[in-house]
């Protein structure tokens, strides 16, 4: 079997690496990867550059190919193979839209009964502010649109809120992605992800995992594309899974069919456990990142055989084992912001027993250096989260660059609880 990846982060490096442990397939190409995918072959082709995409799955007869990131998903990279005949895994540009616009999302949560915060979006500053001055503070703030982890701000003030929305609808400060924005209530609780295979009316949920976006320790800093990561969470108990599943995951499939848009690929619901019961704080038409990373060294089942089987419509069972997993991300200096590039990074052939996956990462001078705001994620795997928590901290103290930092008190919280 030959499969295709697309896209070029720690998120495609774990799902390569997943494939490898598999052993279903005979090649595996990296479109366009990283110079740390030394598993796969790497691809020059552009994630959003769907028609030199589909011809080269069609000149290479590619068996299936997995698509990675939303930017993928909304230049309709599935509407192009789809329209060729060629085996793809991923939503539609139509139903990705529950990612690529969080005023869609709002609306089908609102109309079909899902529940989540209370919102009100905007494309007029004036009208925008007015509704700021009747809510109560902190509030949460998004661009409409895909900004790449880094369109939401909680504000802690009126003043902070206002600057905000004249930062993103007059300065656009994230370009069209923040033309339109949504302001809503900020949700307390216990925070987190659950994702599934979709396929239609077809669901198959993956374990909880708990995704650390705040930039530095103590949840301190701006917001980030995820920080670490871990599956389980000690503080998502069975019935909130169960609830997760029966409120969100399973009523959203069936709405998207109902509005002609059935979804196909990853379904991903970013979920708080509040005092009033679990509410929705985004979905993502995606896998995780880094869920992936956290999740998939979790997953026996062969990735080939339930997509596949879940394309052609087929019902299958998905094995999980019982292991902890808690991963970090190791992010370059001045991260979410302007940050290094080019530093080398020195001691990642001492790191033993974890998995290494490269998120931004490039091969200068025969050396592995910095090319990303997050750059490495690194995974520990044991029988109890504190297992794999001492685990994958100790391997990274081995990790030698001056340009990189991490945070180190992902999981401490919730096995201290």
């Amino acid at each position: 079997m030959k499969v295709l990846v697309i896209g070029r982060g720690g998120r495609e490096h774990a799902i390569v690496k997943k494939l490898v442990r598999d052993r279903k397939a005979s090649q595996i190409f990296c479109a366009p990867g990283n110079d740390g995918m030394s598993e796969a072959t790497l691809v020059p082709i552009e994630e959003t550059h769907v028609a030199e995409l589909a011809a080269f799955a069609q000149e290479n007869q590619i068996d299936l190919t997995i698509v990675g990131p939303e930017v993928s998903l909304m230049a309709g990279v599935v509407n192009e193979f789809n329209q060729l005949g060629l085996p793809i895994f991923g939503p539609t540009k139509e139903a990705a839209l529950i990612e690529g616009s969080k005023a869609f999302a709002k609306y089908m949560m609102q109309k079909y009964d899902i529940p989540t915060a209370a919102y009100g979006e905007f494309t007029n500053i004036e009208e925008a502010t007015a509704y700021l001055r009747t809510q109560k503070m902190p509030i949460v703030i998004k661009a409409d649109g895909l900004a790449a982890g880094k369109g939401v701000v909680i504000c802690q003030t009126l003043e902070e809120a206002e600057a905000t929305v004249k930062e993103m609808l007059l300065d656009r400060k994230f370009d069209d992605a923040s033309s339109k924005i949504v302001i809503e209530e900020f949700l307390d609780g216990e925070e987190f992800s659950l994702m599934a295979f979709v396929s239609n009316e077809i669901y198959k949920a993956m374990p909880i995992a708990r995704d650390y976006k705040r930039a530095h320790d103590g949840d301190l800093g701006l917001n980030t594309g995820g920080m670490g990561n871990h599956s389980p969470h000690p503080l998502i108990f069975d019935t909130d899974y169960e609830d997760a599943i029966n409120q969100v995951i399973e009523p959203m499939t069936k709405a998207m069919i109902e509005e002609g848009i059935p979804f196909t690929g990853i379904l991903y619901a970013g979920l708080m456990k509040t005092a009033e019961g679990i509410k929705v704080i985004e979905f993502n038409a995606r896998f995780g990142d880094p869920e992936t990373e956290v999740l998939l060294p979790r997953l026996e089942t062969d990735l080939t055989d339930i997509m596949l089987s879940l394309l052609e419509g087929k019902d299958i069972e998905c094995h999980w084992n019982d292991k902890a997993t808690v991963g970090i991300v190791l992010a370059a200096k001045g991260y979410p912001g302007a940050y290094v590039k080019g530093t080398p990074i020195k001691g990642l052939d001492e790191l033993v027993d974890v998995d290494v996956c490269h998120m931004g990462t490039k091969l200068i001078d025969n050396q592995i250096s910095l090319n990303g705001g997050r750059v490495l994620f690194v995974v520990g795997t044991g029988d109890t989260l504190e297992d794999a928590r001492q685990k994958v901290y100790q391997e990274v103290k081995k990790i030698d660059c001056k340009d990189l930092f991490y945070r180190t008190d992902i999981a401490k919280k919730v096995i201290n609880s």
